[in-house]
């Protein structure tokens, strides 16, 4: 019978190259004895390798692509828990940096405890459409009973899919994995919630013997029932690649076009969520994109365990560089969360993290200040005053120079155009032999912006100026 079904694949028009094909969705659980580790690719006693077959997948980017957040769920399980009325602040904040078009397009929320509960309940009083709040619960019945006292529309269920959870963990074989993971999924369609399943560790998964048959009834219980099932690809350890040619499960092309093409999940219910364990988040999550993942899940500032998740803002300015536009999103508001979480939360930022860092367009050396003086675009990566409200700034140390100075002043004070100061100026001339006097004295530390202003307002007295927000104003007219 088996034979026979593969025999009888229907042949049918690509509409997309107008090639005929055949119907690729036959894939049957391989449900071992032993479980599969691939032990050649993760051997524990040394580092992961990343083999090739030099097997290419085309460029299959979507022509909607959209982020979905994990703050509250995978982003608060390595930080001290929010306060309800922290989750609710920083939902409102996500909703104004999403947008009118919705390109947050979910946040999920876990559900254990009265105060994710409360949160849950006031961020749905807010009625935004998006981002749409969802939950996270464990392929388990009892946390389905959860889901449904609540009343969501979605819940995301934690689907392990590696040998590593199948067998060592959960010490299940395929078979009753699978058949456990369809009955929960079965109780949330029975009750019209629709279903996000977390394929978990799917980067060491055996893809076609586990993965994409378990997509496949998937894919027949949303016809079945005429609701959309979403599968989420979760990079648990970090190990996705997006090298053209590399080895599933390792690869992230790979595995997004087995679901897609041989899964039959549609692009628009396909999410990846990474994480950064080699550095790969970003660029993983892009690739997943760029071969045809709808959605990309990600977490503000990249907060999540180990070494986190795809950080939010970074995604935002990769879609800008994909799509050419930011499609309504309000970039300013990644600077006041970053604010928020510092000043409220007391969360401290890697000064040096992108987009948020406190010396993310900082610049330390004298040749590179002189560049900015002349032309901020030489060495600021565009417009971050605009998208960011952040200027880019020239600290000032012992290799600023004349221009790293007179740069530092015209950026603090806003002093443009006619009323920016070069290196001739008396105030940066005088302020330069202060600076050399106190690295030679032994300093080795930048100057702080407080002690910076404190010593300009005092050689603009000795001057006859005064330094004001836009203009410098002579006290002798």
């Amino acid at each position: 019978m088996q034979d026979q079904t593969f025999q009888n694949r229907p042949v049918t028009m690509n509409e997309h190259n107008n090639l005929l094909q055949i119907e690729e969705h036959m894939y049957i659980l391989d449900d071992v004895k032993k479980p599969n580790v691939f032990r050649n690719m993760f051997p524990y006693d040394e580092v992961p390798k990343i083999p090739f077959n030099d097997r290419i997948v085309p460029h299959n980017m979507p022509k909607d692509i959209w982020i979905t957040d994990t703050t509250f769920r995978d982003g608060q399980q390595s930080r001290a828990p929010y306060s309800t009325e922290q989750i609710v602040k920083i939902y409102d904040m996500m909703h104004e940096l999403g947008g009118p078009n919705g390109m947050i397009r979910a946040s999920e929320f876990f559900l254990y405890s009265k105060k994710d509960r409360d949160a849950v309940y006031k961020c749905m009083e807010r009625g935004y459409k998006f981002p749409e709040v969802t939950s996270w619960i464990r392929a388990s019945k009892e946390d389905f009973k959860l889901v449904k006292e609540i009343g969501m529309k979605e819940t995301g269920i934690l689907v392990s899919c590696s040998d590593y959870h199948i067998f060592l963990k959960l010490k299940m074989t395929r078979k009753q994995a699978l058949e456990h993971y369809l009955s929960v999924i079965r109780d949330c369609l029975d009750e019209g919630i629709a279903c996000r399943c977390h394929l978990e560790d799917i980067t060491r998964a055996d893809i076609y013997g586990f993965v994409v048959p378990f997509c496949v009834e998937l894919m027949k219980l949303r016809e079945e029932y005429g609701i959309p099932i979403k599968v989420r690809a979760c990079d648990t350890m970090g190990y996705g690649v997006n090298f053209s040619g590399a080895v599933i499960p390792r690869s992230v092309q790979g595995i997004i076009y087995a679901l897609n093409t041989n899964a039959g999940v549609p692009s628009e219910l396909i999410e990846w969520h990474g994480h950064n364990d080699f550095y790969k988040a970003v660029t993983n999550s892009t690739t997943a994109w760029l071969y045809g993942c709808s959605g990309v899940n990600a977490s503000l500032f990249g907060i999540g365990e180990r070494t986190g998740n795809t950080p939010l803002e970074a995604m935002i300015f990769e879609y800008a560089q994909l799509k050419g536009t930011l499609n309504g999103m309000n970039t300013q508001v990644i600077t006041d969360l970053a604010r928020y979480y510092e000043k409220e939360l007391g969360y401290h930022i890697p000064p040096q993290t992108p987009f948020v860092g406190k010396n993310f367009n900082v610049t330390r050396a004298g040749i590179h200040a002189d560049g900015l003086l002349k032309n901020e675009e030489i060495y600021n990566i565009f417009d971050t005053d605009k998208f960011l409200g952040r200027p880019p700034v020239s600290a000032v140390s012992n290799t600023s120079g004349l221009a790293g100075i007179a740069h530092w002043i015209n950026v603090h004070y806003r002093l443009k155009g006619d009323n920016a100061i070069g290196k001739e100026h008396k105030l940066v001339q005088v302020l330069k032999e202060w600076v050399d006097g106190e690295y030679e004295n032994g300093r080795v530390t930048v100057m702080y912006d407080e002690e910076l202003t404190k010593k300009i307002d005092e050689v603009s007295k000795l001057i006859g100026i005064e330094v004001c927000e836009g203009e410098i104003k002579n006290l002798s007219e």
